[in-house]
């Protein structure tokens, strides 16, 4: 079944096609040149774009174990409601927490999207939520600084999003849709030609990149628990889906924490999978102990903050999110720390910290 989407919706991608469509030329030129600098033939990027069109995924990164104002987690809230919000709806977020009119997400959205969701009669339903395109296929996701799970979406919701090189609210050059890819597929195979790396993927070339859509994105997931995390997490192309995200019809699979098993949510996690005819995997997670918690990464207040919510001396996802349900529940006894806002953003920082320097987690 293919989604309706409202007016507002289609204009969104309309007017980031029309602006793909209109710098077309910049990025063919770029394209040529490095495939001639690489020696890749016209037919290696015709069948890298075709395996793209077919099979490439777009990833929802979560915290499953945050609240939401009506103190329900994510997974509970996903199990009962069998759809995915955007920020506009739970007033949760992973990055900024400015989605509201006039908010710093309302308006960097009017200035991408050519004000389609500020169009009168627009609901906070209608907006889009947002993802990064699975491309390289790494086991903890394309963008795990926005959550310890993530959903893997069929390709067909792919052809009702739009993107962007990196983060939208740095409003980058590089936008598109996946019938107009051209800009993104520029920068991607420039960052290959001149850094030799993209998407968190070092020793990169063009040639590789390309070989790597064209014979890996159609195959089975591979088991992520047996690979280890890329930690990537600054360089993504984020999606912006248009349209409802329902579980049943759009959610393939979720790829989720080891710190989780056993746990309640965890047991959400996994009755969500059934309800909606998901498969469930689970990554090989990251485990950070106190005293490897670097002072000069995310500010020098994460070692004190690993060290008060470590359980057994260690911290991991499971840990880190109980000390957010535990701040949203009684900020009071975090107020010798700073507000309950405050405390959020350290916590979200110092799972940044874990990405980058966990080891696996032990099983």
């Amino acid at each position: 079944m293919s989604h309706c989407l409202t007016p507002a919706q289609q204009l969104a991608i309309d007017h980031i096609a029309a602006y793909a469509q209109s710098r077309k030329d910049d990025a063919a030129s770029i394209i040529e040149e490095v495939l001639a600098m690489s020696n890749i033939h016209g037919e290696t990027l015709e069948q890298a774009v075709a395996s793209m069109n077919q099979h490439a995924r777009v990833a929802l990164h979560f915290h499953p174990d945050r609240l939401n104002p009506a103190m329900k987690s994510i997974a509970e809230a996903l199990l009962e409601e069998g759809v995915y919000k955007s920020q506009f709806e739970t007033f949760l977020s992973n990055g900024s927490v400015s989605a509201y009119p006039g908010g710093q997400r309302d308006v960097w959205e009017e200035r991408l999207f050519g004000g389609a969701y500020q169009t009168e009669g627009t609901t906070n339903a209608e907006r889009p939520k947002y993802g990064a395109l699975n491309l390289m296929l790494h086991p903890d996701g394309p963008a795990p600084r926005f959550g310890s799970c993530y959903f893997l979406l069929r390709p067909n919701v792919t052809r009702r999003c739009t993107f962007t090189y990196m983060d939208s609210h740095q409003e980058p050059e590089e936008k598109g849709t996946s019938a107009q890819f051209s800009m993104i597929l520029a920068a991607l195979l420039r960052d290959a030609f001149q850094n030799e790396s993209a998407l968190g993927e070092r020793e990169l070339t063009p040639g590789k990149l390309l070989e790597h859509l064209i014979h890996k994105l159609g195959l089975p997931l591979i088991e992520p628990s047996h690979r280890l995390a890329m930690r990537n997490l600054n360089h993504y192309i984020e999606a912006q889906i248009h349209g409802t995200v329902s579980l049943k019809e759009d959610a393939e699979s979720l790829v989720a924490d080891p710190s989780f098993k056993g746990t309640k949510t965890g047991e959400l996690l996994e009755r969500l999978c059934l309800l909606y005819d998901i498969r469930l995997f689970w990554h090989m997670g990251y485990s950070l102990a106190v005293a490897d918690v670097p002072s000069n990464f995310r500010g020098p207040a994460m070692p004190s903050l690993a060290q008060r919510i470590a359980v057994n001396g260690r911290i991991n996802a499971h840990t880190i999110g109980a000390a957010a349900a535990e701040v949203v529940r009684h900020p009071d006894a975090w107020s010798d720390r700073g507000s309950a806002k405050a405390m959020l953003q350290e916590l979200k920082l110092l799972w940044h910290v874990l990405v980058r320097y966990g080891s696996p987690f032990p099983i």
